[in-house]
């Protein structure tokens, strides 16, 4: 980008500055960026030097994609707004997603509690006190009715943040709403997060299966979409999940781009072409504190994808290699202390993600660190989101900040570390194979003692915490979900139990189970199952028995 005359020029100015230098103190002797990586005083030509303006950076909605996948980005359109909703009841859940609708969420976000996740139903009795603890429960499918009960889901998309575990059966719920409705399966909007890896690592889940029938069952969605659903994402690989652990962007993106990498390689394993899949699959990526390099990591996703993409799996369709992500706003970086502060965090974690081209957002509430988001508290999420996209001018150019110095050198070198992770994956012998020695756990738990350590040390600063400390507690509301939640859930299947017809359901789940035991997909016989109001953990036991109980790797 500069003439070799230029860039010795710049040189000899840059060796002047570097003498006045000398005579300057700083505030420590390095300084760094959350991933590690050294932070120079000035960033310059000097540089960038090597970096090929249309070859690395280029123009956005063309490769490699590194300044937006799309030509005008938020000139003509504004990314989805998508908060997280899912609590109490499936009623309490509908009123709180209609609460949302009518104050200017674009798109829709349900999570679901860890009993549902875990494949267990609100009346067992070992999980019944976590039922409408963090996500909204579904037993069966008129639980699905009921959330989506007056929801217009033929105009809106839906994010439904489910476990590969039970991916297919709260998929196949939302199908059966929408084929009572009429609707076509082929105009259907949509993401199931059914993420292998965040199911097998990153979460604390209870009697998980093995990790290759566990990968199976989120690829026979990925496969069930391409076929009938095709406008839906199948799949959103969870990086957010994985870097709320404490590990770095680095890492964050290597894991994201193996589990994708698995993904594809067992598609084609199936006889599919990799055009045929791949413009829906889709990521989901956290926002974290360190501002510029969060910005150049989504730059440096998207060019990456690309290369996977073009070089890697020979895709031919421009589709495929546009990497399309959602992000939420880093809620590890949340504290308990002096909460208003969050307010703060979100917002710059959020104009992050915006300045970093984020088809999606979702802005986390101030009092997430301690308990459930008040509707007044989910209010100043959506209009952070507002007050971006209206208010501050940050969408009326396309990558404002590509072309910076800085923000060019982390991009690349965020590009090349990514590669070299996703190589020493590959010696492995792929993700799936990582994940059963146990590196990946192993990683997970080096990240999280350092990171605490950076805490303790006082390394890692964080307000309120470990520095500008103050003893006036600045109180909020308390949210609690209806304490009621079990007891109605319990009750509602007592009475589906006994009007369902259980021949039925007995005769589904027998063929989900041949289903399992001869390797075929199982969406097709978990559809017929959900239909005959099969409960989540009836399916769930089915995959339980046929797939066994994994033991996971014990790292310290």
């Amino acid at each position: 980008m500069f003439s070799k005359e230029e860039l010795d020029n710049i040189r000899k100015k840059e060796e002047e500055w570097l003498k006045i230098c000398e005579g300057w103190k700083e505030r420590k002797e390095m300084f760094k960026t959350y991933s590690g990586f050294p932070i120079k005083r000035l960033y310059t030509p000097l540089d960038v030097k090597d970096i090929n303006y249309l070859e690395d950076v280029g123009f956005p909605g063309m490769p490699p994609y590194t300044r937006g996948i799309y030509p005008t980005m938020y000139r003509g359109r504004f990314w989805t707004i998508r908060e997280v909703c899912g609590y109490g009841t499936p009623e309490d859940t509908n009123q709180r997603l209609k609460y949302l609708i009518e104050h200017g969420e674009t798109g829709l976000n349900i999570v679901f509690d860890y009993p549902t996740h875990n494949g267990y139903d609100s009346d067992n009795p070992d999980f019944e006190d976590e039922v409408g603890y963090g996500g909204v429960p579904v037993d069966t499918l008129l639980d699905m009715e009921t959330i989506l009960d007056g929801i217009p889901i033929e105009r809106m998309s839906t994010s439904l943040i489910n476990s590969p575990f039970v991916a297919q059966s709260i998929f196949s719920m939302y199908l059966a709403v929408a084929e009572k409705r009429g609707l076509d399966f082929r105009n259907l909007y949509g993401t199931n997060q059914n993420d292998f890896l965040m199911w097998a690592v990153f979460c604390s889940s209870s009697n998980v299966i093995p990790p290759r029938p566990l990968h199976k069952l989120t690829v026979d969605v990925v496969e069930y979409c391409t076929n009938h659903v095709p406008k839906w994402h199948p799949i959103s690989f969870a990086g957010y999940n994985y870097r709320e652990t404490g590990i770095n962007a680095v890492q964050e993106l290597g894991l994201v781009f193996a589990n994708a990498i698995a993904c594809i390689e067992e598609m084609l394993e199936r006889g599919y072409k990799v055009d045929q899949f791949a413009p829906r699959l889709s990521f989901f990526l956290s926002a974290h504190n360190d501002f510029f390099e969060e910005i150049a990591k989504y730059r440096a996703a998207r060019r990456i994808w690309y290369k996977i993409m073009k070089e890697r799996f020979k895709a031919e369709n421009p589709a495929s290699y546009t990497f399309r992500f959602h992000v939420q706003t880093a809620g590890s970086t949340l504290t308990a202390q002096q909460p208003l502060n969050n307010i703060v965090r979100t917002a710059y974690q959020a104009l992050a993600a915006v300045l970093g081209g984020a088809q999606s957002l979702h802005t986390n509430s101030y009092d997430e660190a301690i308990c459930l988001p008040t509707a007044q508290a989910v209010l100043v999420a959506l209009r952070t989101q507002h007050i971006l996209q209206e208010e501050t001018n940050v969408t009326s150019t396309v990558d404002p900040l590509g072309g910076s110095y800085y923000i060019e050198y982390l991009t690349k070198e965020i590009e090349k570390r990514v590669f070299e992770y996703l190589e020493t994956i590959d010696a492995m012998g792929g993700l799936i194979s990582a994940v059963e020695k146990g590196w990946v756990h192993s990683e997970v738990s080096k990240a999280m003692i350092e990171r605490q350590k950076a805490v303790e040390k006082g390394e890692l600063k964080i307000v309120g915490v470990n520095c500008y400390q103050t003893e006036e507690e600045i109180p909020v509301e308390v949210f609690r979900p209806n304490p009621m939640a079990a007891e109605a859930q319990k009750e509602k299947l007592r009475k589906i139990k006994m009007e369902r017809n259980n021949e039925k359901v007995k005769e589904t789940l027998d063929e989900l189970r041949k289903a399992c035991e001869k390797n075929e997909n199982v969406v097709y016989p978990t559809f017929k199952a959900v239909k005959a109001y099969a409960t989540i953990q009836e399916i769930s036991t089915v995959f339980r028995e046929v797939y066994g109980i994994w033991t996971r790797p014990l790292i310290f």
